[in-house]
């Protein structure tokens, strides 16, 4: 098993490629049922200041007026958004995964400049948006840092949620540096935080680009970036049991099924730990594809979603389905799901969203001696904590489990937790490499309950 390991820089190291690893043998469990949460006393543990990570988003009628509009319109209603309403004229684009060249319509949103509330050393951007067949976006970030200098426009993704002949192929961009900084995959990184430069602020800027005279238009609900400035450390706090003994109902997916299937995106199922958590926690919401969706696979694969996930996740760039916000923008494409990638502090965070009925998909490298019960080690992998148990240790479905039955885990809370949060760990053979730092996708409706809303907002998103 070979889970997907993005090749980003994270704190300014490079993240090795996904090390080869057996697949884990785990006993089969019962079905998991949805408890109430048990409080136990608060954490004394400490936790790391919020100021060191800031996500903020553009998602509100008001947000898209407050930016610069060069051919764009706000839409209005239950989710307000951008959408073209007269392009600016049209701009010729060459694929460079199909070598083929055609020209564009397009326009653009810019928005306001925002100051983040602690300069960073990493930003990561997500979004949210429908793109018809014959549309797609380009997400870019520009910044300025600590010095007073500025970034040029880096491109952090270009996304459209099909691959057919009538649109472009999904892409990450690489090569794109300054000598101060540089973006790998899907993350702006400084190179050199030691030397104490960094972002002060950003503006993003989208493009929506249409085929001529179509009249189809993308249509962009959200917009926003995670920045953060993470110390250098091996071993995080730990932090107590909470709000515990409560797990949510969660499909369970392997991607181990999915071997060999399909090996053009990321060499099959072993390589497609991100979108088959992805489908799991989609499907939690009571989303699914359409039969007319999944028409193209091949009708003797189980789970023929998870087949569907990778292929509209799939970086053409990077070649891997492990972009952190592309899965995102695929999880938005299902009707009235939000998706964001951010960072949290601890599993109390964590504790708080399962309190308020929000799993949460976390991204984490180990070696097999470092989580007890995993059966393997990874240089990056993806799985979604669903629950805690009455002792506060993580309930977690790894689609890395040899098929469905064996994904539902229970990891020890300290180990993962550990794991998890750390920005710096050893590979197997003692060579300092990179931790994801807490790195998280969350995915919830558009329309979210009281509680929800609120856990949320403290968690610094909207």
């Amino acid at each position: 098993m070979t889970s997907s390991a993005p090749r980003r820089t994270v704190l300014a190291a490079a993240l090795a490629a996904a090390a080869g690893a057996a697949a884990p043998k785990a006993q089969a469990v019962d079905a998991p049922r949805e408890t109430a949460a048990r409080p136990l006393a608060p954490s004394s543990a400490p936790r790391r200041s919020k100021s060191l990570v800031d996500y903020h988003a553009w998602t509100t009628a008001a947000d898209w007026h407050a930016g610069k509009h060069r051919g764009t319109g706000a839409t209005h209603g239950a989710r307000p958004g951008i959408r073209i309403t007269r392009p600016l004229g049209t701009v010729e684009y060459t694929d460079p995964h199909t070598q083929k060249t055609a020209a564009w319509e397009y326009a653009t949103w810019t928005a306001p400049v925002h100051t983040l509330g602690a300069p960073a050393t990493e930003v990561v951007a997500s979004w949210n948006a429908h793109t018809p067949a014959g549309t797609w976006i380009t997400v870019e970030l520009r910044g300025t840092y600590s010095d007073g200098g500025r970034t040029p426009w880096y491109v952090m993704g270009r996304w459209t949620s099909g691959d057919g002949e009538d649109s472009i192929r999904r892409t990450s961009v690489d090569d794109q540096k300054d000598g101060r900084s540089s973006i790998s995959t899907d993350t702006f990184a400084i190179d050199d935080p030691a030397s104490g430069l960094r972002l002060v602020s950003y503006a993003l800027r989208v493009t929506l680009h249409r085929t001529p005279g179509s009249g189809r238009t993308p249509t962009v609900w959200r917009l926003g970036a995670m920045g953060s400035d993470l110390p250098d450390r091996f071993e995080v706090p730990a932090s107590a049991p909470g709000l515990v003994g409560r797990e949510l109902r969660v499909p369970r997916y392997s991607q181990e099924i999915h071997k060999g299937q399909y090996p053009q995106y990321d060499n099959g199922g072993e390589a497609w730990c991100s979108p088959t958590s992805s489908q799991m926690i989609i499907e939690s919401w009571g989303r699914r594809p359409t039969p007319e969706d999944l028409a193209w696979v091949n009708p003797d694969y189980a789970d023929p979603q998870v087949c569907h996930a990778a292929r509209h996740t799939f970086d053409y760039q990077y070649d891997g389905c492990g972009n952190w916000p592309f899965n995102a923008a695929y999880a938005a494409t299902y009707k009235d799901l939000e998706a964001v990638v951010t960072r949290l502090s601890s599993l109390t965070d964590a504790e708080r969203l399962i309190h308020a009925g929000i799993p949460v998909i976390t991204s984490q490298s180990f070696l097999k001696t470092e989580l007890d019960g995993a059966g393997y080690g990874t240089a990056g992998h993806l799985m979604t904590v669903i629950g805690f148990t009455e002792n506060g240790d993580v309930i977690a479905h790894d689609p890395a489990a040899p098929d469905d039955r064996a994904v539902r885990r229970v990891y020890r809370r300290r180990q993962f937790e550990n794991i998890w949060l750390r920005t710096k760990r050893y590979d197997d053979k003692g060579k300092v490499k990179s931790g994801s730092g807490g790195v998280c996708y969350l995915y919830w409706p558009t329309r979210p309950t009281p509680r929800q809303r609120r856990v949320l907002r403290e968690l610094g998103i909207r």
